[in-house]
């Protein structure tokens, strides 16, 4: 049983069954199935809507059920898992992955934000729409794009939209007249050098001001206003703002923190697990990847390709007998779109180290048209018709 229809769930899903296991049950209550990664490009304004949602049945592996529900319970001592519907299912093995949650109550008056016209994000997709059209018709003004501390999906993402924008700002000839604000938690842009030097160089050429170490700490959606600074409130500044594009802290899934899956000292509440085997720690039929396992990897799209590889193989080396087989090196990627037509290709490990698809070549994390086309265009096909099949 697999529990979320996204990404990990189905892509792990078609290796399972590459593999020879049948019986592979997903429970996913969605309706269609969301590309996430072309949020930002919408944005943005370099992609349609449409092209980031399919409908769930339409992408579901060949051989695989679909339960059409949510859960809302796991029991590891009794092999069960409770449905939002009232019924209960059983399983030989389960692996977990519903995704992340957003948490948008958790800054005082940011879901109010986002619910009033000059507030947008590219981690939804009605306010990816909006953003794009928000961005796309400004003028002058301030606009502040933020970054949230802790883990988040592809937390770099936030800063994706605010490049494309300022490249369009620039080519209409209206960039001098807006005032780009980015607010980061971190010490530097990104945390690798080779990122940081080309991201900074961006950063320059747009006129970005840059709040380091800095968080939204409070948002007045009325007056159009924003408190930034430290979380332990020894710095704070107030910043005015014509829009605002933020992405909200994350945690697990409010029902999943509930169950006995988190490591009891882990408030955050995502699964435990040997972040190499994918295998948890205490419930030996019990696996998770993707934005809900405690895995030590930055959590992205871009890691699930190798997390369900591992996991595929070594659930499948158990149910066979053998030992575990496979290990996941804690392998990220994040594309930074810095143009419209150019992306510096971030990959990494779990150390922030550089771990290039091709060894010891780290010349795609130079900005380039050629990983711009493989972002863009290349790599959606790859996802709807290989990745999501468990052939990539």
């Amino acid at each position: 049983m697999i529990i979320g229809g996204g990404n990990a769930g189905l892509s792990v899903a078609g290796r399972l069954r590459r593999e020879g296991i049948d019986d592979i049950v997903v429970v996913e209550p969605r309706e269609h199935h969301l590309y996430q990664p072309l949020f930002s490009h919408i944005a943005g304004g370099t992609a349609r809507a449409g092209l980031a949602m399919r409908p769930q049945a339409a992408v579901t592996p060949r051989g695989i059920r679909w339960v059409q529900d949510r859960a809302t319970d796991i029991r590891p001592d009794c092999d069960s898992v409770q449905l939002g519907s009232g019924r209960t299912l059983r399983y030989d093995q389960l692996v977990v992955c519903p995704g992340i949650q957003k948490d948008w109550n958790s800054v005082p008056g940011l879901a109010a934000a986002m619910a009033s016209p000059a507030g947008a994000s590219n981690f939804e997709l009605d306010l990816a729409v909006k953003a794009s059209r928000l961005l796309r018709d400004l003028r002058r003004g301030t606009v502040v794009f933020t970054q949230p501390a802790g883990p988040a999906s592809c937390a770099g993402a936030a800063q994706k939209p605010m490049y494309l924008a300022c490249d369009y700002w620039r080519t209409i000839g209206v960039l001098a007249d807006i005032r780009v604000v980015l607010v980061l938690p971190d010490p530097t842009l990104f945390g690798i050098p080779l990122i940081d030097e080309e991201l900074e160089r961006t950063i320059a050429e747009y006129g970005i001001e840059v709040k380091l170490q800095s968080e939204l700490l409070e948002v007045d959606a009325d007056a159009r206003s924003v408190v930034i600074g430290r979380a332990d409130g020894s710095v704070r500044e107030h910043l005015a703002y014509d829009v605002l594009h933020a992405v909200p802290p994350q945690s697990a899934p409010d029902w999943l923190k509930a169950t006995p899956l988190p490591a009891p000292t882990d408030s955050r509440g995502f699964v435990e697990v040997d972040p190499e085997t994918l295998r948890h720690t205490r419930f030996p039929n019990v696996w998770a990847l993707g934005d809900a396992a405690a895995t030590r990897n930055s959590k992205s799209g871009g890691a699930l390709r190798k997390q369900t590889l591992a996991l595929a193989k070594n659930l499948s080396a158990v149910l066979n007998g053998k030992p575990l087989a496979k290990r996941y090196t804690g392998y990220s990627v994040c594309p930074f779109t810095v143009s419209r037509g150019t992306v510096v290709f971030a990959e990494f490990d779990d150390s922030y180290q550089p771990q290039p698809t091709i060894p010891f070549w780290t010349g795609l994390a130079r900005e380039r048209r050629l990983t711009w086309v493989f972002d863009r265009h290349i790599l959606p096909w790859v996802y709807w018709n290989l990745i999501l099949k468990g052939r990539a």
